[in-house]
């Protein structure tokens, strides 16, 4: 087990980690989607909880993954926290994608047939985004608060971080946004939320693996 691994499983869960600086942030967080619904702004609530749940899915199998292996995750949170999650995702990552969504969805373009240089701009801005995403986690990476253990996922090597890691995220969450109907929205999102719990089920109360 790297050393990383091993640092981040000590405070796994670990309740005496807590800040009351978790505090303000889940406020935060509760002001940005009462603000959405207050607008009716159901477009942008959606999108955001679309977003936030892939990235749930994405933490769970990096758990799984870390393991089956007995190595390292794919990417691990082993600096400081108010509480470790999951092996890669702390309360302070949570509450960034909590948000995340609503705030990426408010820079698309109200027509989605619009094109920038020439590419859908729903495409061009999941993939611009994804990118400037992983630059800042090459920078967190960089201040050892993300470790990566792994050849196929790091610095030197960011396909499969942009692919798997963010443009999965936004191009469902675009997706979301711009669904015709309010049936679609919600089964997509009750979908990726309803994987997410039964996965937290299995994998984590029944078999422990989380």
């Amino acid at each position: 087990m790297t050393e990383a691994a091993q640092q981040a499983l000590s405070i796994l869960r670990d309740g005496s980690q807590f800040s009351w600086y978790v505090i303000p942030l889940f406020a935060f967080v509760v002001y940005v989607y009462a603000n959405e619904i207050e607008r009716r702004n159901w477009n942008l609530v959606l999108a955001g909880l679309a977003f936030w749940g892939m990235d749930w899915f994405n933490e769970i199998w990096n758990s799984i993954f870390f393991h089956l292996n007995g190595r390292a995750p794919m990417w691990g949170a082993p600096g400081d926290t108010a509480y470790l999650i999951l092996i890669g995702l702390n309360i302070e990552i949570m509450f960034m994608f909590a948000v995340a969504g609503i705030t990426f969805c408010k820079m698309l373009p109200a027509d989605p047939k619009m094109k920038i240089l020439g590419v859908p701009n729903r495409l061009f801005l999941a993939v611009a985004n994804s990118i400037f995403c992983v630059i800042v986690e090459i920078w967190l990476n960089s201040v050892d608060a993300l470790t990566w253990d792994w050849s196929f996922w790091n610095a030197g090597a960011p396909w499969l971080i942009i692919i798997f890691g963010y443009l999965t995220f936004f191009l469902v969450s675009y997706r979301v946004f711009d669904m015709k109907t309010m049936r679609s929205k919600l089964l997509t999102v009750g979908a990726i939320w309803a994987v997410d719990a039964v996965a937290v089920l299995v994998f984590g109360v029944a078999l422990g693996w989380l």
